[in-house]
This record gives structure tokens, sequence and C-alpha cells, in this order.
């Protein structure tokens, strides 16, 4: 008894040491955990959501950091790329495998689907400085108003806020001139912005000019003798053009052979056939290692860069491709594109009745 209180003291007064390994391996495990259970979870979204309501991928920074989290989500796909039955399921896993590290990373992803946002040519800094223009010249309006005599209360409203955080009223004696002053500096400030506009403009123009160079020299030239003609014309119906293109692809036409066919295939008798092409993971690695990490995906949104991360799967689309080889064994996924109009000349209704 009187032993007891020293022996609980002196256990109390222990250090406990703790391994720092253990505690790492520990927390490890349970990153991982959360990981797995991210990937799982985007991968069973991905599957029942059709392709057009795909969010939108956006374009990750090449850190540290994110090729950590590639590299760990790398092994954990083994399983799913496996049991994946065609190219469309495996397609779809990769997608989950890439939003997951999108939501591990905390980057920003589109929930809209990819067919409701479209993309407009206009950069944004662009159409941000085009706003404050177009706000500037409706302010500016407005204290023209109210300088000629206008008192309505939404204008008398818009030019307190005008001056608002200043010691102007609007009843002081030389309001006039104040009213004339915060004019002369927007139409200042709108003049500042659109020498800003061109020159990002003439800047971006001599960038993708020096780029063209080094790509397609003759594409250049062309371009700087002969711009590009956009129509300026009315658009031409949406029913004309559909009828237009049905008549030339929808309809069947008969062909009738000459004799030179009878030719061709005489000739063509001798020649040996081709050995069968049989497509390995080297065959895969290598087509997208020269392929760009952010190119334009198609369909399925997904671009390059997480086919050469997810290092995985190329030996299960190296399978998948050698199926696909088999007529007509391809989805439509693979084979459907979008077709863009481009106007050759002012008019682009009457584009549709020349004959090329």
């Amino acid at each position: 008894m009187v032993e007891q209180p020293a022996n609980v003291d002196a256990a109390v007064n222990t250090p406990v040491v703790v391994d720092s390994n253990d505690d790492g391996t520990v927390a490890q495990e349970l990153e991982l955990e959360h990981m797995r259970s991210i990937l799982e979870e985007a991968i069973v979204e991905t599957r029942s959501t059709p392709l057009e309501n795909r969010p939108r991928l956006p374009r990750i920074a090449l850190s540290k950091r994110n090729r950590a989290v590639v590299r760990a989500l790398n092994p954990m796909l083994v399983t799913y790329l496996e049991a994946s039955r065609d190219l469309c399921e495996t397609d779809s896993i990769l997608f989950g495998a890439a939003l997951a590290v999108c939501r591990i990373i905390g980057a920003k992803v589109s929930t809209a689907g990819r067919a409701t946002g479209h993309s407009s040519a206009i950069p944004a800094w662009r159409r941000r400085i085009e706003e404050r223009i177009a706000k500037a010249r409706a302010l500016i309006g407005r204290l023209i108003c109210f300088r000629s005599g206008n008192n309505r209360p939404r204008i008398v409203r818009t030019v307190r806020m005008a001056f608002a955080g200043t010691n102007v009223s609007l009843s002081q004696p030389d309001i006039t001139q104040k009213l004339t002053e915060r004019i002369d500096d927007l139409k200042q400030r709108i003049a500042a912005w659109g020498k800003r506009i061109r020159r990002y403009t003439e800047r971006s123009t001599r960038f993708n000019q020096n780029r063209l160079f080094q790509s397609d020299q003759k594409r250049l030239y062309e371009s700087l003798e002969r711009p590009m003609v956009s129509g300026t014309g009315p658009a031409p119906n949406q029913a004309d053009t559909v009828a237009f293109w049905r008549g030339l692809w929808s309809e069947p036409v008969n062909h009738s052979e000459g004799p030179w066919t009878e030719v061709v295939a005489s000739q063509c008798a001798g020649i040996t056939p081709m050995d069968p092409v049989i497509i390995t993971p080297d065959d895969v690695a290598e087509a997208v290692r020269r392929a760009p990490n952010w190119k334009s995906p198609g369909l399925d949104g997904l671009h390059h860069y997480w086919l050469k991360r997810f290092m995985v799967c190329h030996s299960v689309l190296a399978r998948r491709f050698q199926e696909a080889l088999t007529p007509q064994s391809l989805p439509s996924l693979f084979t459907t594109g979008i077709t863009h109009l481009v106007p050759k000349d002012q008019d682009s209704a009457k584009s549709l009745t020349v004959p090329r």
C-alpha cells in the first residue's frame, strides 16, 4: 500500500517513445485509403454518366505534388482496368481516375456538362476589360444626363454611387465642374483600356505568327497574303445546310466500274498480303509519348496527359486496340466527330448553292 503511489507516479512520469516511422506509415496508409475511396467513387460516377454530361477536366500543373498523386493512383487502377470488358469501359475508368486526381489536388472541375458549356474564342482578360469599358460608358451617359438637368431618381442614385467615398456633394455649387472632371477621367480610362486590348492583341498575333513560322511556313505566308475570310452576310439556314449535305452523303450512289478495275485487280493478285498487325504496350507508350499533353480531347474528354501518366493502362489499351482491329468492333465513340462549317466567301448563305 505504501509503494503503490510511487509506482503510479513512476508509470505516469515514464516517457513513451513512439517510432516516427510507424506514425508515417500509418498516416500514409490512411491517406492512400482516402485516395482509394475517392478513386472508386469517381469511377462509379463516371460509369453512370453519359459522355455529353461528363465534367470538363482542367489542365493541372506539372508539380511534384500532382505527379506524386498520379503515381499513387497508378497501381490502384490495375484491378479496375483488368476487369474492364471493352474499350469504352476502359476509357470510363481512365476518365474516373483523372477526375479523382483533380478532386484530390483540389483542382476546379466544371460541374456543367461539356455540351452546355460552349467556350468563347474571346480570352477571359479581354472580356473583363470590355465589361469595364461598357460599364464606364454607361456611367458616362448617366453623368451627362444629370449634368444636362435630368434629376430622375435612377440617375441621381447612379451619380451618388459614382462619387461615393469622396467629399463631393450633389448640392455644392461646383458640381458641374466635378461632373466634367469625372467624365474626363472615365474617358481617359476607356482610352487606356482600349490601348491595352490593342497591345495584347498585337502581342498575341506576333506570338501565333512566330509559332506558325516554326511549324508551317507555307501556311503562315498564305495567311499573310490572303487573310481568313469570315462570313459577313446572313448565316445559312440550318434546314438548308442539312438538306445540302444530306444530298451529298446520305443518298445511295451506284458506281459503274470500268475495265481498269480488272487491270488493277490482276496487278494486285501477286502482292503478298501484309503480316498481321500486333499492337504491343510499347506501341501504345510510344504513341502517347509523342502526343501533346493538353491537346483538345475527343468526345470522351480525356487528354493525352492521363494516358501518359497512368502507365498501367498501356497493356490493357494494347489488348483493346488489338480487339478493335476485328471488323466492326470499334465503338462508335472513337469514330464520331464534330464538323464545323467555315465560310469561304463573304456571303455564307450563297456558299451552299454555288457549285465547287
